[in-house]
């Protein structure tokens, strides 16, 4: 009950800032449509009062915005332009009145509503009917107009949706295509891994274990006695080498190190293992999730692997660090790409972006994992190869990103950012 009547509260107050922030959009938009109307027939100044009248009102719709999240619990996406926040201002000013109706309304009911009980000692000698009469009518009005806030709250976040955000059945066929393309990736990237593994065992530890059976065939037929001693000791050195390949490749299937110690003592472990300086820089005072972890192991794993195969490196930088969580793109791609916007009016419709309609609807990382591999090679890795496409996989399966940046001649540096709940 009482988490009811504080939400109540907040919305009530919110729809109340509604009504003064009304006025002004009002206002602005009234002197917009009358500057550009007096510019009309200039180009040049036209387009420059666009731009101005654009940019101020992508600060009151930014305003509006916290606003709704603060106050109503509605989050919508920032990238829209000028065009599309200066039409929300200019029509949310219609709905504004009608908010600041239901609120005074409601505070008319609580007043009434309450009369029962703060009215009888003071106008005692008033008619005891009508003063019961007045506080159910009261109650009642309360009743009306709390059930209204929640109403205006609903056309507040559909007039925002239709000009500033997404709609939620838009995003949820969006999110539907991401996730079914991530899962179609990560199912490729499995059958990679296990083609990979099959290669190991065959070209390695089964010639091993088959030169073992034939040295071992070769002593046991030996009727010369050093002979024979010489073939078992050839034998046990060929067993100690197939131990160390198959020890190689369960390590590359998964590290135990990474369960028993965590991420940085498996990285630590990589940075030893590999024939060159590879310097470790791990900035995370916390133990990220399971999944989270993994991905980070084995895209810093296989990047110094490649490093050390392909790219004729002499040294490695590990750079494992903790970033806000505003600086992962929202929507997972293998690749980084640069995007661009403007900010005049008339402009077209951009991609509308993802919203959280009420909070907790999803939850949102409270950081990012940004793990950095930088080599001094030859550079020239192509994204799209096998190796660094299943790495980008890996990554999008958690809604993380992959960036590679590699000019021919080097560096080459990997990025990847992993969102963390």
């Amino acid at each position: 009950m009482v988490m009811w009547v504080r939400r109540g509260l907040r919305i009530s107050v919110g729809l109340a800032i509604g009504g003064c922030t009304a006025v002004v959009s009002l206002v602005y938009a009234a002197l917009s449509g009358l500057a550009l109307l007096c510019v009309f027939v200039w180009p040049r100044v036209r387009q420059a009062v666009l731009r101005a009248v654009a940019r101020g009102a992508r600060r009151l719709a930014q305003v509006e915005r916290r606003r709704l999240a603060y106050f109503l619990d509605v989050e919508i996406g920032s990238s829209y332009g000028g065009s599309r926040a200066l039409g929300y201002l200019a029509v949310r000013w219609l709905l504004a009145p009608l908010g600041c109706l239901v609120v005074f309304s409601a505070l008319i009911g609580a007043l009434y509503g309450s009369l029962i009980i703060w009215g009888w000692p003071m106008f005692h000698s008033y008619n005891r009917d009508a003063q019961i009469a007045s506080s159910v009518a009261g109650m009642f009005l309360l009743f009306l107009a709390a059930q209204s806030l929640f109403g205006v709250v609903a056309l507040e976040q559909r007039l925002a949706w239709h000009f500033l955000g997404a709609d939620p059945q838009d995003e949820l066929r969006r999110r539907i295509e991401e996730l079914a393309s991530s899962r179609a990736g990560v199912v490729a990237a499995v059958d990679d891994e296990r083609r990979r593994i099959e290669r190991d065992l065959h070209d390695g530890v089964q010639q091993r274990l088959v030169a073992l059976g034939m040295l071992l065939g070769r002593a046991r037929r030996g009727q010369d006695a050093a002979r024979t001693h010489a073939l078992l000791a050839q034998a046990h050195e060929e067993s100690r080498q197939a131990l160390d390949e198959l020890r190689e490749v369960a390590w590359r299937v998964y590290p135990t190190v990474l369960d028993e110690a965590g991420l940085r003592a498996a990285l630590e472990t990589v940075a030893e293992r590999v024939g060159l300086p590879v310097r470790l820089d791990y900035g995370l005072t916390a133990e990220p999730a399971t999944e989270v972890r993994t991905v980070a192991y084995f895209v810093i794993s296989e990047a110094v692997t490649n490093a050390v195969k392909h790219s004729g490196a002499q040294h490695v930088h590990i750079a494992v660090t903790r970033a806000p969580a505003e600086s992962a793109p929202p929507a997972p791609v293998p690749v980084a790409a640069g995007l661009g916007a403007g900010d005049g009016l008339p402009e077209p419709a951009p991609p509308r972006p993802p919203a959280r309609t009420t909070r907790g609807a999803d939850r949102a990382p409270s950081f990012v994992l940004r793990a950095r591999i930088t080599d001094d090679g030859t550079g020239g890795a192509d994204p799209t190869g096998s190796g660094l496409l299943g790495l980008a996989r890996r990554v999008a399966a958690i809604d993380g990103t992959l960036r590679v940046d590699s000019p021919p001649g080097g560096p080459t540096t990997i990025t990847a950012e992993l969102p963390c709940a």
